[in-house]
């Protein structure tokens, strides 16, 4: 089975899906789709017609084509069951949708690279500003999540129970942005806890950007 999956080494969204895959043991072939060089090669007229909202990623096989990470994750999830990233009770899979559903929805897309360039380019935004405003939204993320996670008592070494979910596969990313933007993570110890048990597995080892062909 030919399986694709358009990436950027250090997009989040794809990210997710690449801890995705490994944790599924599915194997897909890697196209880079850089975000900056060249003026951004998922702006260009031939990605465009793979993407119209030229964003990573995207994943395909068997002839479809998918983006959107969280729905490129449930699709793995309904085709690929034999390693469920959902818990088996329906309270406990809502649970686990609504931790990467904060993540996803209200953490990362108003940190996204194309926001960040909008706000120092077409706003005149100054670096130090934008800085903060990272900072500010991320804080604000993890202090809900840290706080929700901690009072809901679901969690065993990961976000929910012992073994990891799509919403460690949507967390463990935003981690790795947070420390690239020197975001202060010590109120956080339940989320940096379950990050450093995640960093422990191969199939989060293999997804991380520093892994990546195109990080070189």
């Amino acid at each position: 089975m030919d399986r694709i999956l358009y990436t950027y080494f250090r997009s989040s969204a794809a990210y997710r899906v690449r801890i995705a895959l490994n944790l599924k043991g599915l194997e897909a072939t890697q196209i880079p789709v850089h975000l900056v060089r060249d003026g951004g090669e998922h702006l260009k007229p031939e990605y465009k017609a793979i993407n119209p909202q030229g964003l990573v990623p995207v994943f395909g096989e068997d002839g479809m084509r998918v983006s959107q990470s969280l729905a490129i994750l449930e699709y793995l999830e309904e085709k690929y069951p034999a390693t469920p990233l959902l818990p088996s009770a329906l309270a406990d899979r809502a649970y686990v949708r609504q931790l990467a559903l904060v993540i996803a929805c209200e953490i990362h897309p108003i940190n996204n690279l194309r926001v960040l360039k909008y706000l120092t380019g077409t706003l005149g935004v100054a670096d130090a500003a934008k800085s903060d405003w990272i900072k500010h939204w991320i804080a604000q993320g993890f202090e809900a999540l840290e706080a929700e996670i901690t009072a809901a008592g679901r969690a065993g070494g990961f976000c929910f129970g012992d073994t990891p979910t799509l919403a460690d596969c949507c967390l463990v990313p935003q981690i790795f942005n947070a420390r690239r933007f020197e975001v202060d993570l010590s109120p956080y110890p339940t989320l940096v806890a379950i990050d450093e048990r995640c960093a422990a597995l191969p199939a989060f080892q293999q997804a991380h950007p520093s892994a990546q062909a195109d990080a070189q």
